[in-house]
C-alpha cells in the first residue's frame, strides 16, 4: 500500500488517528492509538515507537505560571505505523476543491484590541511589569465541509503554495483538528545539543511582493530589531536553564515565507536532560508570550479574554534515537487553523512594546489572520498580499537575503551584542572567582540563569533559589548573595515578593556579608541607603546605553522602569560610591563595604561589557 493509499484509508475511518508533516523535503504519515496525558513527564517515552504531542498552552501551570485552564488536552499520538513520501506524490491524493467561508471577523474589534493595547503599554510595561508582551485576538469563520475533507484541502494548499515552514502540518484525531506551518522551531534536541530558534519581527510582504528597498526598511526598523534582541536575552534564560554551557549565538538570518519574512537568530548548547523535562524548561517561546516568561502569564490571563487552547504551545516529536533515549523536534503552534464542526478559528498575536503603535499592532494581526487564510487559500491570495515568487522575475536573486547588501545590513546587528554570548561557551580559561559559593535568589526573572551561567564562567559554584524559597539560613551562609533582577515597583513593601527582596538585601548588608544587587534588587539597595526611587519618563525596555561604571565606561543593556536618582554630580551616598548619569543623576551602579550593585543587565546579550562589568563588582564585593 502507498503512503497515499494509507492516508486515504485512514481519511476515510472516522475513528482513525494520524498527522501529516513536512519537514525536512518529505512528508511524514504518522497513525496510532491516541492517549491524553496530564503532565509532560507522563507522555509515554519507549525505545520502539516515535510519539507525536500537542502540547497546550496551559500547560505552562506546570512552572508555576498562570493560565487559564480549557481543559485542552495535552493530546498524544503513540505512533504504530511511521510512513514516508515526497510532496508530488501525496499532492495528487489530497482533496483540491476550495472550500469557502462565511461569516467571518475577529472575536475582538479593531476598536477593542487597539483599547487592550494601550492599556498594556500603560499599565504594564509602564509600570514595570516586563519588556514585552504578546496579546492575541482570534479570528473566526464557518465553513460547510467536513473538519477531515477541509484540514486536508488546506494542508495540500499549504504544501503546493507556503514556502519557508520549518513544519507544514495537519493533526486529525477525534475532537482536535488544526493544520498549519509554523515558521518556527522552538526547541530541538539531537545527539546531545539542544536548538533554539527566537523569531521575531514580521515583514508584511506589499502586493506583488517584497522588494530590496522595502526589506531594508523593514531591517532598519528600531522597533523590530529591539523585540528580537529581547526575545533572544528570554530565550538564552531558557537555553542557561537546560544546557550545562549556556548556550551560543548564531545569525541573524532571514526566515523568508510566502507572505511574511522575519528575522531570526539560532541557540546552541548542550545537555543531559530528558527531552520532556527540556520541553518543560522552555515553555512557552517569548515571541508568543512575552518578557519575562512569568510575568508575561500573569499579563496574558490579566488581558486576554479567552483561553488560548493550543495557541503559542507546541506540536512536539519524539524519536527514538537508538541508544535508549528519544530526539526532539518541536515546533511553536502559530500560523495554524483549528477546526471544529465546521467552525474554523485562527489565533493571532501581536508583540507590544514600550513604542508600539495601537493601529500599527491592530494591522499586524490583520496582516497575520490574513496570511494565514490566503496561504490555505480560504481567500484570495491576492487579498493576502502573497510574494510572487522572485525566481519568476529576469536577474532577481531566488531569496532577497542572498543580496550583499541585506546581509550586510543583518550582520551589523552583531556590533551591538556581547562577544560573551557568541563564542562557544565550554571553553577552558581562568577562573578568577574559583573556590566560592554564591547563592542567586531569583525574584521572577530568569535572567538569573544567564546571571549564573556567567558567574560559574568566573569560576564560582553558583545555586539558584526563587525568592519563595530560600531560607534565612541560605542567605546567611553563602560566600556571596546575588539579588537577583525582576518585575514590580521596588517600593510595593505589600507585594510579598518585593517584601521578602527587601529582607534578603538587609540581613546581607547588616551582617557585612558579600552582596551583589542587580536591576530590581539594585533599586531595593538604593531605597535602603535612602536615594530616592522614581519611574523613569520612557521605560527602558531592552535598550543598551554606554554609561559610567567607577571608572570606566560600559556598554549595557537595560529593562527597567525605576531608577534611583541622585542630583547630578553626587559621587557618595550614605557611606555608598555612586556612578550616575552626568545630566540627569540617574544611578547606574553603587558599591561600598562589601556590597556592589548595578542597574542594567550585565548578563544580556546587549551587555557588551557585561562580563567584565560582572567580575570586577563580584571581586569589589567579595573583597
Amino acid at each position: 500500500m502507498t503512503v497515499a493509499d494509507r492516508l486515504s484509508a485512514l481519511a476515510a475511518d472516522p475513528a482513525a488517528s494520524f498527522v501529516l508533516i513536512a519537514r525536512d523535503g518529505g512528508v511524514e504519515l504518522l497513525s496510532g492509538e491516541v492517549r491524553d496525558v496530564e503532565l509532560l513527564a507522563d507522555i509515554p517515552l519507549d525505545e520502539t515507537r516515535s510519539v507525536f504531542a500537542l502540547i497546550p498552552y496551559r500547560q505552562v501551570r506546570e512552572r508555576g505560571f498562570d493560565a487559564q485552564d480549557d481543559g485542552a488536552p495535552l493530546r498524544c499520538i503513540l505512533v504504530d505505523e511511521h510512513e514516508r513520501s515526497d510532496a508530488a506524490e501525496l499532492l495528487a491524493a489530497l482533496p483540491s476543491a476550495p472550500i469557502p467561508l462565511r461569516d467571518g471577523g475577529f472575536d475582538l474589534s479593531d476598536e477593542e484590541y487597539a483599547a487592550i493595547v494601550e492599556r498594556v503599554i500603560a499599565e504594564e510595561i509602564g509600570r514595570g511589569e516586563g519588556a514585552n508582551f504578546v496579546i492575541r485576538r482570534d479570528y473566526t469563520a464557518a465553513f460547510s465541509a467536513d473538519d477531515r475533507t477541509a484540514a486536508l484541502t488546506w494542508f495540500r494548499a499549504l504544501l503546493a503554495h507556503e514556502r519557508g515552514a520549518y513544519w507544514t502540518f495537519a493533526v486529525v484525531t477525534p475532537g482536535v483538528v488544526a493544520v498549519g506551518a509554523s515558521p518556527e522551531a522552538h526547541v530541538v534536541a539531537r545527539d546531545g545539543i539542544v536548538t533554539m530558534n527566537p523569531i521575531s519581527g514580521t515583514f508584511r510582504h506589499p502586493a506583488g511582493g517584497a522588494t530590496k528597498e522595502s526589506l531594508t526598511e523593514f531591517l532598519s526598523s528600531a522597533k523590530e530589531t529591539e523585540e528580537l534582541f529581547m526575545v533572544v536575552d528570554e530565550e538564552l534564560k531558557m537555553m542557561s536553564q537546560v544546557c550545562s554551557d549556556g548556550g551560543r549565538i548564531t545569525g541573524p538570518h532571514l526566515k523568508e515565507m510566502s507572505r511574511l519574512t522575519h528575522t531570526e537568530y539560532m541557540l546552541r548548547g548542550r545537555s543531559r536532560l530528558d527531552p520532556r523535562d527540556i520541553l518543560r524548561e522552555t515553555m512557552f517561546a517569548p515571541t508568543v508570550t512575552g518578557s519575562p516568561m512569568q510575568n508575561a502569564c500573569t499579563v496574558i490571563r490579566r488581558h486576554e479574554r479567552r483561553p488560548r487552547g493550543y495557541y503559542s504551545g507546541v506540536a512536539a516529536l519524539f524519536t527514538p534515537d537508538g541508544r535508549g533515549g528519544h530526539d526532539l523536534d518541536a515546533p511553536i503552534l502559530i500560523r495554524t487553523v483549528y477546526l471544529d464542526d465546521g467552525r474554523l478559528r485562527v489565533p493571532v498575536g501581536a508583540t507590544l512594546v514600550r513604542h508600539s503603535d495601537p493601529q500599527g499592532e491592530v494591522g499586524e494581526t490583520h496582516g497575520k489572520a490574513a496570511g494565514v487564510l490566503g496561504a490555505i487559500g480560504a481567500i484570495e491570495r491576492d487579498l493576502a498580499a502573497e510574494a510572487r515568487d522572485d525566481a519568476d522575475e529576469p536577474g532577481v536573486p531566488l531569496t532577497l537575503a542572498e543580496d550583499p547588501e541585506i546581509a550586510a545590513l543583518l550582520a551589523s546587528r552583531n556590533s551591538r551584542l556581547a562577544e560573551f554570548w557568541m563564542q562557544p561557551q565550554d571553553a577552558e580559561g581562568a577562573r578568577p572567582l574559583s573556590g566560592r559559593s554564591v547563592l542567586v535568589v531569583d525574584a521572577e526573572d530568569r535572567f538569573t540563569t544567564m546571571l549564573a551561567h556567567q558567574l560559574r564562567h568566573l569560576g564560582l559554584d553558583a545555586r539558584i533559589v526563587p525568592w519563595h524559597e530560600v531560607t534565612d539560613d541560605e542567605v546567611r551562609d553563602a560566600d556571596l548573595v546575588v539579588a537577583g533582577p525582576g518585575p514590580g515597583d521596588p517600593r510595593d513593601s505589600a507585594s510579598p515578593r518585593i517584601a521578602r527582596m527587601q529582607q534578603v538585601v538587609s540581613r546581607r548588608l547588616d551582617a557585612g556579608a558579600p552582596l551583589l544587587a542587580v536591576c530590581l534588587s539594585h533599586q531595593i539597595l538604593a531605597d535602603r541607603l535612602g536615594i530616592p526611587l522614581v519611574p523613569l519618563d520612557a521605560p527602558h525596555q531592552g535598550v543598551q546605553k554606554t554609561v559610567p561604571v567607577f571608572g570606566e565606561e560600559a556598554s549595557v543593556g537595560f529593562y527597567n522602569t525605576f531608577t534611583a536618582r541622585v542630583a547630578p554630580g553626587t559621587g557618595e551616598v550614605g557611606g555608598a560610591e555612586v556612578s550616575t548619569d552626568p545630566v540627569n543623576g540617574d544611578v547606574y551602579a553603587l558599591r561600598g563595604e562589601g556590597f556592589a550593585s548595578v542597574q542594567g543587565h550585565l548578563e544580556s546579550i546587549l551587555s557588551r561589557d557585561g562580563i567584565r562589568t560582572l567580575q570586577r563588582l563580584a571581586e569589589h564585593a567579595l573583597a
